[in-house]
């Protein structure tokens, strides 16, 4: 990613512009039973009307307040401190289901990840709620919450897919910038697939979507929408020389939000296949600098010791050669397939590595040399984490 300082975007409590706020217990108005408001999108997909989407999907939209400290609600609303953050989230069902990002319900990294003590919800209406952490999947960043929904109206926000998400797209990101809820920034997609690192975590997720819609701290969690008011990303960080948003804000792509809920929901954990290799891509003048036989693949530079890499076979590379200011291990294998699906390169690998199971058995086609192979690989459980990269 460059220079810069990648930044998660939820709100610590000491933010002396977060908002005054009412009684964490009380001001929940009373109805008698679940409303489950089905909104009718932000459009026909086809013409952006940031003000319908706000109208339709922004009811959908929660601030998440989580205390890990001493402090109550009021502390960090109010900016006392107190040891907690504001994020957001949103409506995912009329079960109760929010979702967010998972770093603004936790701290840590890797084995000293700790949930939040408590994490409440304010819905658009003013209603505030305690809510549940079903589980958390840090290396896609993303915590599934649940509420009692007695007595509330919700507003499910509708997922897309991230698949057709296109550069240029225009999109809507809605939330609680600096703690100010109900904030609307629209924008642009500037990039697709990006690759970029979990803030709980040592590998990348890959397929980021890259937007100029604002991001600001506390907008973490909170939904990027297309033109039709689909949910096609969770906002997660931002790139920043400062601080604050500069036009280079990024969001887990809704395809793996889906794929890490359905996970969470089932059993409180997401789990993620590991190859254990570290590789780079390809291109022109690398492969011919190498004499490399092919011009598209993942090429290997280090093989993790005891990694279902190593115990298949596949080699890494040997010794340290500069070229283009990076240095580069000579002789390792060049992943060109798995399971049939062509890698392009090194962002590919860890992308299809993360689509399969822990325990799977997959045929790795690789360039060994002047010779073309197949290997079988059963797939391993991805650590908490782990040195090199590449899934």
């Amino acid at each position: 990613l460059g220079g810069g300082t990648i930044a998660g975007c939820s709100l610590g409590g000491d933010d002396e512009n977060g908002p005054q706020s009412g009684s964490a217990e009380g001001g929940q108005t009373t109805t008698t039973r679940v409303q489950v408001v089905e909104g009718q999108g932000g459009g026909d997909g086809k013409q952006f009307d940031s003000q319908a989407i706000f109208k339709n999907e922004g009811q959908g939209v929660v601030t998440v307040i989580s205390l890990f400290g001493s402090g109550g609600v009021e502390d960090i609303l109010g900016g006392g401190g107190g040891g907690g953050g504001v994020g957001s989230g949103f409506v995912l069902n009329g079960e109760g289901e929010i979702a967010t990002n998972a770093h603004v319900v936790t701290q840590g990294e890797g084995k000293s990840i700790q949930r939040a003590r408590e994490v409440y919800v304010e819905f658009a209406d003013g209603n505030r709620v305690k809510a549940e952490i079903v589980g958390q999947d840090p290396n896609a960043d993303i915590a599934l919450l649940k509420i009692d929904p007695e007595g509330l109206t919700l507003r499910p926000l509708p997922l897309g897919s991230s698949a057709e998400v296109e550069t240029g797209s225009p999109v809507a990101a809605i939330g609680s910038p600096f703690g100010e809820r109900q904030s609307l920034s629209v924008g642009v997609v500037s990039a697709v697939d990006r690759d970029i690192q979990s803030l709980n975590g040592d590998f990348a997720i890959p397929g980021a979507i890259q937007t100029d819609a604002a991001i600001n701290p506390g907008n973490s969690g909170g939904p990027l929408v297309d033109a039709a008011g689909r949910v096609i990303g969770v906002n997660q960080q931002i790139k920043t020389n400062s601080g604050g948003g500069e036009g280079v804000g990024f969001a887990v792509p809704v395809d793996i939000v889906k794929r890490s809920l359905g996970a969470l929901r089932e059993t409180g954990d997401a789990q993620y296949a590991y190859l254990g290799v570290g590789s780079v891509p390809l291109y022109p003048q690398l492969v011919e600098r190498f004499e490399l036989p092919v011009e598209e693949g993942a090429w290997v530079q280090d093989v993790q010791p005891g990694s279902p890499a190593e115990r298949a076979g596949i080699r890494g590379g040997r010794g340290e050669v500069r070229f283009q200011v990076q240095s580069y291990a000579q002789g390792g294998d060049i992943i060109t397939r798995i399971e049939g699906k062509p890698i392009a390169d090194a962002n590919d690998l860890s992308a299809a590595v993360a689509q399969f199971q822990p325990g799977q058995e997959v045929t790795l086609e690789l360039h060994r040399g002047g010779d073309t192979e197949e290997i079988a690989v059963e797939l391993g459980e991805r650590p908490l984490s782990a040195p090199g990269g590449g899934g």
